[in-house]
C-alpha cells in the first residue's frame, strides 16, 4: 500500500486550498455580476473576493444581498396575495380640496403604487414631541385597553418607563386583553436577555423575536437587515408610530453618553389605524416559519379629516418605497423642505434632489444632532455638509441632546413622519414605516416642532466650515468610504 509522504500531503492541501479560493472568489464574482448592485458596491465586492476569497465569501453570504431568506420571501408573497384583494378593493382617498396641489396628487399616485396600501381620508393625528409624554400616553391607552394590545419595537431597553409598559401589559393580559410584543433580535437584545420575556409570557403576554441572526446559515437572509419599526395598536382603534423605541429616555441618554434623548411620536385614530395594523400583522406572520397567517385587520371608522398614507418598506415588499416617495416630495417642493434626522448619510439621488431644490429657490433646511451614538455615521455625514452649504442648503446642529426624531415637512402642508433615517440602511435595507400626511394642521405642528430644534441648535456657517482642519477632513473622508454600509 502506497503511503503519501508529509511533503505530498502539504502539496495536496495547498492545491485544494488554491482551488477552494478560486471557487469561492468565482462564486462571489458571478453572484455579484448576476445580482443588481450599485456599481461601486459591485466593484468593492469583486476586489474583496479576489484579494481575500475566504473573508469576501463569508462577508458576502452575511451582508452581500438584500434578502430575508427563502421561507420569509415565500411567506411574504403568500401574505401579500392574501391581503391584495381586500387592500386593492379600498378606494384610494382623494386629498381634501384645500390639499389638491400637484405635489399632493403625485405623491398619492406614487404611494398607491409602491406602498400596497392606498391613502385614506378620515384620520386624526396628535403629535407628541416629548418622549416621556409619549410613553405616558401609551401607558394610559394600555390601561384602558379592552380587547387587544399589539406592539413592535426595534429597541426595548429594560428599566424605568419601559418596565412600566411591561407591567401595564401584564396587568392588561390578566384582565383578559390579548397582548403581543414583537422585538428585533439585535436592537432588543438587552430585553431578550433579561427576565422580562419569561415573566411576561407567564402572565399571558405573547413575546416574539424578529429576524434572529444566523451566521453563515445559507438561505436565512442577510444578517444586518433589522425590524426598525416602532408601532403600537390598541383595540384596533388607536395607533402610535414614530421614532421612539421602548426605552426610558433619561436612562437611555445616560447609557449612550448624551445629555438628553429627543424623540417624537404620533397618536393616530381613524381610518389609518387599520393600515398600521395591517403592517404589524404582516410582521407577526413573518416572525417564524410556523406562524399562522394573520387575519386582515378590520376597517376603522373616520374620526378626522387628515389624509394619511402608510408606507412600509423592506425586503420583499418594496425596499425603496420610502425613498421613492421622499424623492418625489423633494422634487415637487415649491417653497420649503425641512428635514430633522439623527443620521444624514444620503445616497446620490437624494443629495442631488436636495441640491436641485435649493438651486431653484426652495428653502431647504436640515437639522442633525451634534451629540450622537455613532461617531462613524456622524463623521460620514459631515462629508456631505460642504456640498449642501455650497448649494444654499442651511444645516443646523441640535446641541441640547441626541435628536432622534425622523421628520420631513414640504411647503408647510405635507408631512413625512416615522422611523426613516436619511441613510442607505433605512432607505434600502431595514423594515421601516413612514406616514405621508396631507393635512395642513398636522404639518404645521410638525414644522413648529422642527423650528424648535433649529432654535435650540447652532447653524453651521459656510465660511467657517471651509476652515476646518485637514485632520477632520481626512476622518470625514475615511468614514465616507463606509457610507454604503451605514
Amino acid at each position: 500500500m502506497t503511503t503519501i509522504s508529509s511533503p505530498e500531503w502539504t502539496a495536496l492541501i495547498g492545491v485544494f486550498l488554491a482551488v477552494l479560493q478560486i471557487i469561492l472568489a468565482a462564486t462571489v464574482v458571478l453572484r455579484v455580476v448576476f445580482t443588481r448592485h450599485p456599481p461601486g458596491s459591485s466593484m468593492a465586492w469583486i476586489v474583496l473576493a479576489s484579494v481575500l476569497p475566504y473573508v469576501g465569501f463569508i462577508l458576502y453570504v452575511m451582508f452581500g444581498e438584500r434578502s430575508i431568506g427563502r421561507w420569509r420571501m415565500h411567506k411574504m408573497k403568500d401574505c401579500l396575495e392574501h391581503f391584495r384583494d381586500v387592500i386593492e378593493s379600498k378606494n384610494a382617498a382623494p386629498a381634501p380640496s384645500r390639499m389638491r396641489t400637484q405635489a399632493a396628487a403625485s405623491l398619492l399616485a406614487i404611494t398607491q403604487r409602491v406602498a400596497h396600501l392606498p391613502a385614506t381620508s378620515g384620520s386624526s393625528l396628535e403629535l407628541i414631541g416629548d418622549a416621556t409624554q409619549a410613553i405616558d400616553r401609551i401607558l394610559e391607552d394600555i390601561r384602558q385597553a379592552k380587547h387587544s394590545v399589539d406592539m413592535e419595537f426595534y429597541i426595548w431597553n429594560p428599566g424605568g418607563k419601559a418596565d412600566e409598559i411591561a407591567e401595564a401589559l401584564i396587568d392588561a393580559a390578566e384582565r383578559g386583553v390579548a397582548c403581543r410584543v414583537l422585538v428585533d433580535a439585535v436592537g432588543a437584545r438587552s430585553f431578550i436577555g433579561s427576565t422580562w420575556p419569561v415573566r411576561m409570557k407567564v402572565h399571558g403576554v405573547k413575546v416574539a423575536v424578529a429576524l434572529p441572526v444566523q451566521v453563515l446559515a445559507f438561505g436565512s437572509g442577510r444578517a444586518d437587515i433589522r425590524l426598525h419599526r416602532k408601532t403600537v395598536i390598541i383595540d384596533g382603534r388607536v395607533a402610535y408610530t414614530g421614532s421612539l423605541n421602548m426605552i426610558d429616555p433619561e436612562q437611555f441618554a445616560l447609557q449612550n453618553g448624551v445629555s438628553s434623548w429627543i424623540d417624537a411620536m404620533v397618536r393616530v385614530t381613524g381610518t389609518a389605524v387599520a393600515d398600521l395594523a395591517t403592517v404589524l400583522a404582516l410582521d407577526w406572520t413573518l416572525q417564524d416559519e410556523q406562524s399562522a397567517q394573520e387575519p386582515l385587520p378590520a376597517p376603522t371608522e373616520a374620526t378626522g379629516k387628515a389624509t394619511v398614507a402608510t408606507i412600509p418598506s423592506g425586503p420583499a415588499i418594496a425596499s425603496d418605497a420610502n425613498l421613492r416617495v421622499l424623492l418625489e416630495a423633494v422634487n415637487k417642493a415649491r417653497t420649503s423642505i425641512v428635514i430633522s434626522t439623527p443620521y444624514f448619510v444620503p445616497g446620490e439621488a437624494l443629495l442631488m434632489a436636495l441640491q436641485n431644490a435649493a438651486l431653484r429657490g426652495v428653502d431647504v433646511r436640515i437639522t442633525v444632532p451634534r451629540q450622537t451614538d455613532s461617531r462613524i455615521v456622524k463623521w460620514a455625514g459631515h462629508r456631505y455638509f460642504s456640498s449642501l452649504l455650497e448649494n444654499g442648503i442651511r444645516v443646523f446642529e441640535f446641541t441640547p441632546g441626541l435628536l432622534h426624531t425622523k421628520a420631513v415637512t414640504i411647503d408647510g402642508e405635507i408631512a413625512l413622519f416615522g422611523t426613516l433615517n436619511m441613510d442607505n440602511r433605512s432607505m434600502m435595507l431595514n423594515f421601516e414605516l413612514m406616514l405621508l400626511v396631507l393635512d395642513k394642521e398636522f404639518a404645521g405642528q410638525l414644522a413648529e416642532l422642527q423650528r424648535s430644534y433649529e432654535t435650540a441648535g447652532t447653524e453651521i456657517d459656510r465660511h467657517a466650515w471651509r476652515q476646518r482642519g485637514y485632520g477632520k477632513r481626512l476622518l470625514e473622508g475615511l468614514c465616507y468610504l463606509a457610507s454604503p454600509l451605514l
